[in-house]
């Protein structure tokens, strides 16, 4: 939580699928966004990386303000915690609200948290003073997609097969027999009802294939 694999990345090794080549990217040119790559863009479908590198630090900086990383953190009777309980916190916060696929159909967080200016934050505070929000930089902030979700009443709405999970209003899931066109409409209707409560564009995080 609060930490993105651009912040330790050094380089990846990748075999071009139609050619065989194997290609070496450093950070630059992979173009890392907020759950974004050229990966996922522009090079789509056309690479599989095999080998990636990471530099570490002997001394990290835990963030631990992140979600609910300190309340779990205290409820573990954890006050100074290693990296090691840090991590066991967000296992622990994702089993409690993430639906298993073995038993679930569904692909995660569907829904990019978004990043909207600071500007744009501060109206929508005067309307909605609990908004759930993280401070990206001097001139951005991060939106809790979930929030704005389970605010317009979709968490936990079922609709034949499909729906919205009832524990995290970011994960669609599938119960059985539902279409993939069916999960992508339910979305259509999320980010359009979300559109028009907060003024917000989600957008999907998955990739429509």
């Amino acid at each position: 939580y609060g930490v993105e694999i651009k912040d330790v990345f050094f380089e990846l090794e990748a075999m071009h699928i139609e050619t065989g080549d194997e290609v070496r990217f450093k950070k630059k040119r992979c173009q890392f966004g907020y759950r974004e790559s050229i990966f996922k863009n522009f090079y789509k479908d056309q690479y599989i990386i095999t080998n990636v590198t990471l530099k570490l630090t002997k001394n990290p900086i835990l963030n631990t303000n992140y979600g609910a990383i300190q309340s779990e953190l205290k409820a573990m009777g954890i006050s100074n915690p290693t990296i090691r309980d840090v991590s066991k916190a967000v296992i622990k916060i994702r089993e409690s609200k993430l639906p298993n696929p073995k038993e679930i159909g569904n692909s995660g967080s569907f829904f990019k948290n978004p990043i909207i200016p600071k500007s744009e934050f501060e109206k929508l505070k005067q309307s909605f003073p609990e908004i759930v929000n993280y401070p990206v930089n001097k001139t951005e902030v991060k939106l809790a997609a979930g929030w704005l979700i389970d605010q317009a009443g979709w968490k936990g709405k079922t609709i034949d097969k499909y729906g919205v999970h009832k524990n995290q209003a970011l994960v669609l899931v599938n119960y059985g027999g539902a279409k993939g066109s069916d999960i992508f409409k339910l979305s259509q209707d999320i980010i359009e009802d979300i559109k028009s409560k907060f003024g917000i564009e989600l957008e999907r995080e998955v990739n429509i294939v």
